[in-house]
């Protein structure tokens, strides 16, 4: 082998040593940085209070897959093969913030779908309203998907005509609890993940925004045929029980019955209900360029007939 000059090998390891200092600042920007989950300067999670399960919240179905922490603010919820679990508000909302801290069940869960939802499908089938937020199983090695989604006035039923956004989460939803909150006034639907928003529907012209009283609902079910990869992968119930919890509920809002006084929870640190901060939009921007991965808008497959507010 050669035997390089003294002064050759020293300008190598100079420049090998300055190469690996490029590459660890460049690592360094991209975890403390681009990587790092921006303040949205705005945190109603915690100035709502959070509510006894029972305070708020009834069991609606497959109470035998429930179970209630001592101090009853924390649920416990499972789907296998006989059924899944799901609860609803004990009063209907016009308006309001719904929130829920939430952990899925990590290893194979494809199929299964843990969900935190408005709707007022009871009181209205075949023209129900419904604002969306499902926690997507998947299979090891691939994220969990989050799913927001809105349905007005029918356009989940029958022919659906939903509107979806959907994330690939900045963290490992199956490792901690974190928050899930809808925020809906007469103004848009605010999505929010850890009081990040990370997507605003606002209410447009036509018949495309929920004005209809809705109530609030958690559930784990088998949504095999559309969850994990369009169907593709389905729930396998050699790995079951698919265990989720939910605790920190939290409601605030108008009742359906309140007076005409009530106010929306405002959206934004100034107290506006119709607009986001500066540093609230910064925030869902770096949200949805770093984790959107679907969005219906940009689908020209659909009909965009169906969607005058794209």
């Amino acid at each position: 082998m050669e035997q390089k000059p003294p002064a050759v090998a020293a300008n190598n390891n100079q420049l090998l040593l300055m190469m690996i200092m490029v590459v660890v600042a460049c690592s360094n920007y991209m975890i403390s940085g681009a990587g790092a989950q921006p303040s949205p300067g705005y945190y109603p999670s915690k100035t709502i209070r959070s509510m006894a399960f029972g305070e708020g919240y009834d069991n609606l179905w497959g109470g035998q897959h429930q179970t209630l922490s001592a101090d009853q603010t924390a649920l416990t919820v499972w789907m296998d093969r006989s059924s899944g679990s799901g609860f609803k508000s004990k009063r209907s909302y016009r308006n309001g913030y719904f929130g829920a801290s939430i952990k899925v069940p990590s290893g194979y869960t494809a199929g299964v779908n843990t969900a935190f939802y408005l709707s007022n499908n009871e009181l209205y089938p075949g023209q129900h309203d419904e604002i969306d937020i499902e926690l997507l199983g998947t299979v090891p090695g691939e994220p969990w998907t989050l799913q927001t989604n809105v349905y007005v006035h029918g356009t989940g039923d029958g022919a659906i005509i939903g509107r979806e956004m959907r994330f690939h989460l900045w963290f490992d939803p199956t490792a901690d609890f974190h928050h899930y909150a809808i925020l809906w006034n007469p103004d848009h639907i605010v999505f929010l993940v850890d009081d990040v928003p990370v997507r605003r529907y606002p209410r447009a012209a036509g018949n495309t925004f929920p004005d209809r009283q809705m109530w609030a609902y958690g559930s784990i079910w088998d949504a095999s045929d559309w969850a994990t990869d369009g169907g593709r992968y389905k729930s396998d119930y050699r790995y079951q029980p698919f265990v989720s919890r939910y605790r920190d509920l939290k409601i605030a809002g108008c009742e359906a019955a309140a007076p005409a006084s009530c106010q929306p929870v405002p959206a934004s640190p100034s107290g506006a209900t119709g607009e986001l901060s500066a540093q609230q939009k910064a925030a869902m921007r770096w949200a949805q360029q770093r984790s959107m991965v679907y969005y219906y808008c940009q689908d020209y497959s659909r009909n965009h007939a169906n969607y005058p507010e794209c």
